[in-house]
């Protein structure tokens, strides 16, 4: 069943979650987890969930909302600013259970959408084997904060008015750093260019005000990246042919 209930979290008994098995084969695959955006884990996010499954991945897409949504709002954007918090006790319960199941190979990454970007970036060094940041914010000492970070890819819109500078601040970062790394800005997309949340008329007035909302060249572009990325850092190298 793709609802599944994660045990072993800091803010809640345990955590509402989307998991999406690859369609083909026993495995075992790379697992991901997937963050979501302020949003909570709606349609959209559990799209992207089937999207990493279609593509090879075990996905689980934990709700951090479980908990209830306005606490756990303030709690998750306190705890990106921090880098602390019960958040974190969350992702981790997440990756725990993705990697302990056995379809599930000995490599983990992680993906994120704004809110869940900027964890993705801020668990990178906590246990993961690759990270995907989108439009993730970022505070305090990224030097700091990127010090022993698995692998990670970045995408951000240009036309972001939401976190304006903060894609400039972390490429800043990640070519100071000694992490692998793979960054791009998008010329035409602004915040949650990936994303397709259910806003209804507020969405053309998000778009101009603070340049939010899906731009499908850039979307596909950083799927083709992100699914490449993971595909050279989530997966067993093949044994040499002898």
């Amino acid at each position: 069943m793709p609802s599944v209930n994660v045990p072993g979290a800091a803010s809640a008994p345990e955590l509402k979650a989307h998991l999406a098995v690859p369609p083909v084969g026993d495995g075992p695959w790379p697992g991901v987890v997937v963050l979501h955006e302020n949003f909570g884990l709606n349609d959209d996010v559990r799209e992207h969930a089937e999207r990493l499954a279609a593509a090879g991945y075990l996905a689980l897409a934990p709700d951090l909302f479980t908990a209830g949504r306005f606490r756990c709002i303030q709690a998750g954007i306190r705890a990106v600013i921090k880098g602390e918090g019960e958040a974190f006790e969350d992702i981790e319960a997440a990756r725990r259970f993705l990697a302990r199941r056995p379809e599930c190979s000995d490599r983990v990454g992680v993906i994120g959408f704004c809110m869940g970007g900027g964890f993705a970036l801020l668990v990178a060094s906590r246990g993961f084997d690759a990270a995907a940041a989108n439009y993730g914010p970022v505070y305090g000492d990224l030097d700091e904060r990127l010090r022993g970070a698995c692998p990670v890819i970045a995408s951000y819109g240009a036309k972001d008015r939401l976190i304006p500078g903060h894609g400039g601040k972390l490429e800043r970062a990640l070519e100071r750093s000694a992490v692998i790394h793979d960054f791009k800005q998008y010329p035409d997309a602004g915040h949650s260019f990936l994303n397709r949340p259910a806003v209804g008329p507020l969405g053309p007035v998000m778009r101009v005000t603070a340049g939010v909302g899906f731009h499908g060249p850039s979307a596909e572009h950083a799927w083709t990246r992100i699914l490449r990325f993971f595909d050279e850092h989530l997966r067993e190298a093949p044994e040499p042919i002898r």
